[in-house]
């Protein structure tokens, strides 16, 4: 049934096509995580307090991001799917019931993120930071709407083949949020010092801006007509929104599972000591930024496995699939290079405390070896995404952070004493194992669509025979 003979005319324009649409997709991820510092060294010139509460108020913000863009990720499926298969007059129908459950899930998050105070007082947040937290998370919530409306839009394009708006809109974005910041949280032009709050409202502006500019993109340019996005109001039809929660639900409580994870270490390490949590701090920031390049390429391979599927092409999905993830394979190679030989001076660029640096340079070496790992379950999720594959990853995934990777941490940090090193060392092992499992299922779900296919072609040509 895996029998597989590699066509080596066909590698080469797909490895082409995924590298033109992750490139975009990259720096789209890039452009994320600049925010993320943007809003820390605006925060840390204002006052230390400002930077602890926006701190606090990001980590809570980021349960919602990851929640919102995990149910708005069953739009690029859904419509590269459509578009490999030439029924691209049907995307708008998809793309009108996506706005409605992006706007649904945008209030909910809005209220949820308004009424985090309970969550705070579990973190254990310092008494002195929930006011300043709380106005941070009331400002910021209102962008929530514009969050999983703007996911949409991308979703819509990156669906299509279309990465570079991601990337155009993601780095505007991020251009406009470093003056406007300023602005609202030191107080000029006349205005108040809003401190943590002004961070969460500028946060909320610009993602207002990102999502009307993509909407007045979207409906401008030639390249989505013919789709039929606005031809007509559709109001909310739960049949098609229940398919779109059916593929997006599980990818929303995977990221969250992975998310949850690195949380749960990080608050586990924070009992272990101020300089240990720096350590951490340093190069879980250093990890972060290279799984920017697989998580690009995974979101690419989810499109093209879409596409190999809407056009009936079941060696065209192996083919999106197995280049994608050899392609991550290389882009970890580079990244587990750096991280191993130049541990010491890559953590010497974020703090001069001799002590951190030792200590951060360890965990950056761990680092490098769960690059593999990391990069194998990230492009092998994305490609079981292009197959609509959620609920069984999902499963994947849970047991693999969290009966894996955390007991196997936990253990290793407070029983066997080696502390931070322990808990990622656990990383390691949850990773490892879900980057195994995630491969052979890709490895066997694209096998049995061949086999089908195959089955299918010999019944045809018995037929006309």
């Amino acid at each position: 049934m895996n029998s597989f003979r590699i066509d080596r005319a066909r590698v080469a324009p797909e490895v082409g096509a995924t590298i033109r649409l992750a490139l975009p997709l990259i720096a789209a991820q890039l452009a994320a995580i600049g925010s993320n510092v943007v809003d820390a060294v605006l925060a840390g010139h204002f006052s230390a307090h400002v930077l602890g509460a926006v701190a606090v108020g990001t980590s809570i913000w980021a349960l919602a991001i990851v929640s919102g863009i995990g149910m708005m990720m069953a739009v690029p499926p859904s419509v590269s799917q459509l578009d490999g298969a030439g029924r691209r007059r049907e995307v708008g129908a998809v793309f009108r019931q996506a706005l409605w459950l992006a706007i649904g899930m945008g209030v909910l998050l809005w209220y949820g993120v308004r009424h985090a105070a309970p969550l705070i007082s579990v973190i254990g947040v310092a008494p002195g930071l929930h006011h300043d937290v709380g106005e941070f998370l009331r400002a910021i919530s209102w962008g929530a709407p514009a969050l999983t409306c703007y996911f949409t839009l991308r979703g819509l394009s990156e669906g299509l083949s279309m990465t570079r708006p991601s990337m155009y809109f993601s780095l505007g974005g991020l251009a406009v949020l470093a003056p406007l910041g300023y602005v609202l949280m030191f107080g000029k032009f006349g205005l108040q010092p809003q401190g943590a709050r002004g961070c969460g409202i500028a946060t909320a502006l610009v993602l207002w801006l990102e999502t009307l500019a993509f909407a007045w993109y979207v409906a401008k340019h030639r390249n989505y007509r013919g789709l039929g996005l606005g031809e007509r109001f559709d109001p909310p039809r739960l049949k098609r929104i229940g398919e779109l929660v059916w593929i997006g639900l599980p990818m929303a409580i995977t990221l969250l599972a992975e998310g949850g994870l690195f949380v749960a270490v990080a608050l586990a390490i924070s009992t272990l000591g101020e300089n240990v949590v720096a350590s951490h701090q340093v190069a879980l920031n250093v990890a972060s930024f290279f799984f920017m390049m697989p998580l690009g390429l995974a979101m690419a391979i989810t499109v093209r496995v879409g596409n190999a599927v809407g056009r009936g092409d079941a060696r065209g999905v192996r083919y999106a699939g197995f280049c994608g993830i050899g392609l991550t394979l290389g882009t970890q190679l580079i990244s587990a290079g750096l991280m191993l030989s130049l541990p010491h001076l890559i953590a010497s660029l974020y703090t001069r405390d001799t002590g951190v640096i030792a200590l951060a340079a360890q965990l950056i070496v761990l680092a490098g070896l769960f690059q593999f790992s990391d990069g194998i379950q990230v492009a092998s999720n994305g490609a079981l995404r292009g197959l609509k594959d959620t609920r069984v990853p999902m499963a994947i995934t849970l047991f693999a952070y969290w009966a894996v990777g955390m007991p196997v941490g936990w253990w290793l940090a407070f029983r066997e004493n080696l502390g931070a090193r322990g808990m990622w060392m656990g990383l390691i092992a949850g990773l490892s194992m879900a980057a195994a499992l995630l491969f052979v299922r890709f490895w066997r779900s694209s096998g049995r669509l061949l086999a089908r296919s195959r089955q299918a072609q010999a019944m045809g040509a018995a037929h006309e025979g």
